[in-house]
């Protein structure tokens, strides 16, 4: 079984990474407000799941930061198998790169439908593999994309959400939500934007070196919004949008 304590050891390094880089913060700032006006109008929680090292509150300030692990800043320790929410009790779930260490994405997803408010709405932001993807998430990453690997939709019987171990396989989100016609576990699929991201590419993420400087993002942003049109060349990140249908 994997160690799944690598992934509290990754948010301590990218906390490090995330001080000593301002057009790190820029970026995912900009993120963070594409999220966050895709969540649901609805009164409640807004809930994020594998929250790292929490830096989504700067841009919605009320949501609940969750982790598998404990750390200073996060609000409370959640297992997306087993969360502790009542059922329909959440507005909004944001999973930002946590599809793709999901072993069993139905299992999860079901555990989601579960807590959310019908009408609510689940927010998955995730690798997407255009050629550009296959190539920076293929090569420059330490995670494999795993594209021809089966997806394990279901986990077995007798399997408890303290089995989870450490899992990676960042083209699953791309393999998985391949159109708005897909049914999941009673989810409706919104909608699913592609992105170049190559402003946040470029920047070296929080492990290689930035490759422009700071004061040259508003002209790499316009030429993202040039690249979002070719997205089998140039897609590196998709948004996905789920919602549960009222009754």
């Amino acid at each position: 079984m994997s160690d799944i304590s690598r992934h509290d050891r990754e948010i301590s390094s990218n906390l490090a990474s995330w001080q000593a880089k301002p057009l790190l913060r820029l970026v995912y700032r900009d993120i963070h407000l594409a999220i966050a006006r895709e969540l649901a109008p609805l009164p409640g929680l807004a809930v994020e799941l594998g929250s790292g090292i929490g830096n989504i509150k700067e841009v919605i300030p009320d949501c609940l930061r969750t982790d598998l692990f404990p750390n200073p800043w996060l609000d409370q320790t959640e297992n997306a198998y087993a969360l502790s929410f009542g059922d329909d009790s959440v507005a909004n779930l944001i999973l930002f790169d946590v599809f793709h260490h999901l072993r069993y994405p139905g299992t999860a997803l079901k555990e989601l439908a579960r807590v959310l408010r019908p009408g609510g709405r689940i927010l998955i932001y995730e690798p997407s593999m255009g050629a550009l993807g296959k190539l920076v998430f293929g090569v420059f990453h330490h995670e494999p994309i795993a594209l021809r690997d089966e997806i394990t939709w279901l986990a077995p019987g007798g399997w408890t959400a303290a089995d989870a171990d450490y899992y990676a396989a960042q083209g699953n989100a791309s393999r998985t939500f391949r159109s708005e016609q897909v049914e999941l576990e009673g989810l409706r699929v919104e909608s699913i934007r592609h992105f170049s991201q190559l402003s946040y590419v470029a920047t070296g993420g929080y492990s290689k070196p930035q490759l422009y400087p700071t004061r040259a993002y508003p002209l790499m942003r316009r030429l993202d919004a040039l690249l979002d049109r070719m997205p089998a060349l140039f897609a590196t990140r998709m948004l996905v949008v789920l919602s549960k249908p009222v009754a």
